[in-house]
């Protein structure tokens, strides 16, 4: 057993091996170990390997899944190894092969690699979450990504280049990444497969044997990056199943313009469908989250993760929003018919993958009969959107099917099909038969149980059954006796401590019409399965259509849903730069005050070409961060196709969406918190255009004083001067308001407080005008810190502040820098006098003392620019 076990553990190579032994899930060696000390059970040891004890622990193969998911969770890999046969098909196999039937092992072959990205059971999936894999490969420069979800069978191809992967992989939020093994720009979490899976023309041809084409035209241009991407994946897909296949939709392509472009760490910062703490709740998609359905929740995460960037889409979504939300009847029923729909796409997805269940051909069907009724309802609506009348042809045209799957299925079908009894009397006559003949044998063996007793007089009499001996007759020990007489009719089988077993003749005739019968009808409902598996996957790409449809207008109808209960305005997108908000809240921070009794105080925004950067001052708790990210969200919001947590709202559409909004140390990177915030920031400048928006809190807070005005000032004008972005710039740093002297677009504000008989009161409010003070020291008392650190700090406060007034204070003199531009140009003018002195002279006519002369010449020029 050990050969073979050691034979299948080469093949799992990093994978944890799940090796099945009858009831059992066994684990050896250091699997056994890691195993243990992840799924806290407990580590025995069996027999010996050179020597010594070998590590072993189990788990149940009928609830194998729970602990499957434990592993996953934890990042590790399992190779499913299964019996390939029966004891029995083991022994004729040896006979044939001319070997002892008492030693041959049963065979088994890893039938399955279960990983974070390779999932399909209910158990082992988080419902209102997408569960991607991604492939990432490199080619001539280009990065091609390719990404599915064979939960649900989507399948995603773009391309892009090399500094925007990382924002690429966070959009798409995959569990597993795939890449070339020697890729040397590969993620450090990413699974390295052959380089040679990556090849463009393979890649093609796999989608095309996939999708039984010839060509790909049908599904749009895709480059070769997008292709060799695609290649990879399959190929990881097809190791992953043993060569099966799971259940792929034709592949579409994410145009890089046609989504908001969010990085990494705007992500984090923004908080959009995690809090920084990995959690859900807390975060814009567990505030916002209304939908009833988990295929419509896994569609809104991707909305809000993946904002749109054009304005035809962008109202086409607001205009089905917009239908369910002046409508609250139409709203409630069509959320009501929702909430019955099971997750079709899922169950679709098993079945496809010959992973299904009597259950899941039940979901298909109950969910196909209620889109149809769901579209027999909005389908009698006046005045319809134009995306729900897209969406409407997508809930119909299943009515064979339904019609099938409700004659042949019980109304609730188990989730195992080993037992039967999921397919309904009157579907097939001959089924109906083996049942009844099945039912007549064991009305039968209760007469015949009947029979005994009153012969032998024994009325502990019981005809029993299980799995070792089948159907047996059972008598306590001190009536044995009279079954044990020659003449009695029974056959003895096995005597226990307190009872004997027994046979007959009769009973041995009616257990074999109950196996045979049985027998009969579980193959007879195992072919009514399959068959019905068939019509299910013949008509795979429109149930995922109908599938893709509900969860259209469960986001739609949730939305609609979440802006009623919140009073959240209709935005008007624009194509000019420009975003103005009238009493606009943070969807999240407004929540969790409602939640403590408490109001939010809404601030309104005003950004255009004219005014387009806003530099905001005032005290800490002031409700600066509050006031940038509730912007950045309210635009978000918006070009995801969501009504906004403000009065009014006119949104000049963005491209790119970024926030430098809090920081923290990055040990894994080497990186300390001024690190991460100047790698933030200089993403910032390097990618923001004039159709960007932007949000910068405190930048240069975490070095010296002097080197973080300096900072502060320089990103400030080059956000001003060069990037031209919409941004909301918040600082403690006063000196900053000298700029609006020179940057024509700067405006300040500040967020108002004031002190009351030596308390701070903080109203929360932004206002026009730069901010008077800081209240540093106020908040600090707010904090708790003691009185004595604090009268400390006002007599150094006084000290310093003298200081500044005789010396002009920090600022002293920067209003006479050029603008940033400017300093630009005549750096650049500089840098070019010197380069053409050197480009004039003649080298090879230059004597030693010349050359020598001119270079001191040129050093001296340098040194005095």
């Amino acid at each position: 057993m050990m050969e073979q076990y050691h034979a299948l553990k080469a093949q799992a190579g990093e994978c944890l091996l799940f090796y099945r032994m009858g009831d059992f899930f066994e684990l050896f060696f250091d699997d056994a170990k890691m195993a243990a000390g992840v799924l806290d059970i407990a580590l025995t040891t069996r027999g010996e390997s050179g020597g010594e004890a070998v590590p072993m622990c189990g788990v149940p193969v009928h609830s194998a899944d729970g602990y499957l998911a434990r592993l996953i969770r934890a990042g590790h890999r399992v190779a499913i190894a299964e019996q390939v046969e029966t004891p029995d098909q083991a022994k004729a196999r040896a006979k044939a092969e001319g070997k002892p039937s008492s030693k041959v092992l049963v065979a088994r072959e890893i039938i399955r690699f279960v990983t974070a990205g390779t999932l399909t059971e209910d158990a082992l999936l988080e419902p209102r979450r997408a569960n991607r894999l991604a492939a990432v490969c490199e080619v001539r420069g280009t990065l091609g990504i390719a990404a599915c979800d064979i939960s649900t069978g989507r399948m995603e191809l773009e391309e892009c280049t090399p500094d925007a992967l990382a924002a690429a992989l966070s959009r798409l939020g995959a569990r597993e990444i795939v890449t070339p093994e020697d890729w040397e720009a590969a993620p450090p979490e990413a699974t390295l497969r052959p380089a040679g899976d990556f090849a463009s023309e393979r890649g093609r041809q796999r989608l095309q044997d996939l999708h039984g084409v010839s060509t790909l035209d049908a599904f749009g241009e895709f480059s070769r990056a997008m292709l060799a991407a695609a290649g990879g994946l399959l190929a990881y897909l097809e190791h992953a199943g043993r060569g099966a296949m799971p259940f792929l939709l034709p592949p579409r392509i994410n145009a890089s313009d046609a989504c908001m472009a969010i990085d990494e760490a705007s992500r984090t910062s923004l908080e959009i469908t995690a809090t920084q703490g990995g959690a859900r709740t807390g975060s814009l998609l567990g505030t916002v989250d209304r939908c009833v359905t988990s295929a419509g929740a896994r569609q809104l995460a991707e909305d809000l993760s993946a904002p749109l960037a054009r304005r035809p889409q962008i109202e086409a979504r607001l205009a089905l929003v917009r239908l369910f939300h002046d409508d609250p009847i139409l709203r409630g029923d069509t959320r009501e018919a929702l909430r019955a729909i099971p997750d079709i796409a899922r169950a679709l997805a098993r079945l496809v993958a010959d992973r299904g269940s009597p259950r899941d051909l039940g979901q298909v069907r109950d969910g196909l009969a209620q889109a149809r009724v769901l579209h027999e309802a909005l389908a009698a609506l006046p005045d319809r959107p134009a995306l729900l009348d897209d969406l409407l042809p997508r809930l119909t045209g299943h009515g064979a099917l339904v019609h099938e799957l409700a004659r042949a299925l019980v109304p609730s079908p188990p989730t195992e099909r080993s037992s039967g009894g999921f397919i309904a009397s009157g579907y097939d006559d001959a089924l109906d038969s083996l049942r009844e003949t099945s039912g007549n044998a064991r009305k039968a063996i209760a007469a015949l149980e009947a029979r005994y007793r009153d012969e032998t007089g024994v009325s502990a009499l019981k005809i029993k059954h299980n799995g070792v001996l089948g159907y047996f007759i059972e008598v306590p020990s001190k009536h044995a006796d009279r079954l044990m007489a020659p003449d009695s009719g029974f056959t003895h089988r096995q005597t226990m401590a307190s009872a004997v077993r027994f046979n007959s003749v009769h009973l041995h005739e009616e257990a074999t019409r109950i196996a045979e019968a049985g027998g009969h009808a579980l193959a007879a409902e195992e072919a009514h399965f399959e068959a019905l598996v068939a019509l299910v996957v013949e008509a795979r790409e429109a149930i995922a259509r109908t599938a893709d449809a509900l969860a259209r207008i469960d986001v739609a109808a949730g939305l609609a849903e979440r802006a009623a209960e919140g009073d959240w305005c209709a935005p008007a997108i624009q194509d000019a730069s420009c975003l103005e908000i009238v009493g606009g809240r943070h969807p999240v921070v407004e929540a969790a005050l409602a939640r403590a009794g408490e109001r939010f105080v809404p601030n309104d925004c005003a950004l255009c070409d004219t005014d387009r950067l806003w530099l905001i001052g005032g005290p800490n708790m002031g409700g600066k961060s509050t006031f940038l990210r509730a912007n950045a969200l309210i635009v978000l919001l918006a070009q995801a196709g969501s009504y906004v947590p403000a009065s009014s709202a006119r949104i000049g559409l963005v491209d790119r969406l970024f926030s430098r909004v809090g920081a923290s140390d990055n040990l894994a990177r080497g990186r300390s918190t001024f690190m991460v915030e100047m790698v933030e920031t200089a993403a910032i400048l390097a990618q923001a255009t004039e159709r960007s928006f932007v949000i910068l809190d405190e930048v240069g807070r975490g070095t010296s004083t002097y080197d973080g005005l300096a900072l502060a000032w320089a990103v400030a004008e080059a956000i001003h001067e060069q990037n031209r972005c919409r941004c909301l710039f918040a600082t403690h740093y006063h000196e900053l308001a000298r700029l609006a002297e020179t940057c024509d677009a700067l405006s300040l504000h500040h967020v108002r407080a004031r002190e009351w008989q030596g308390d701070l009161v903080l109203l929360h409010e932004v206002a026009e005008g730069p901010a008077d003070r800081s209240y540093g020291l106020a908040v600090a008392k707010l904090a708790g810190v003691p009185p004595g650190v604090v009268d400390r700090a006002s007599a150094v406060l006084a000290k310093l502040e003298r200081g500044r007034e005789e010396t002009g204070g920090l600022a002293a003199g920067l209003g006479d820098l050029p603008l940033f531009s400017a300093a630009m140009q005549a750096q650049e003018e500089e840098c070019d006098t010197l380069r053409e002195k050197l480009a004039a002279l003649d080298v090879d006519a230059l004597s030693p003392r010349e050359a020598l002369d001119m270079l001191y010449e040129l050093k001296r020029e340098g040194g005095e620019s």
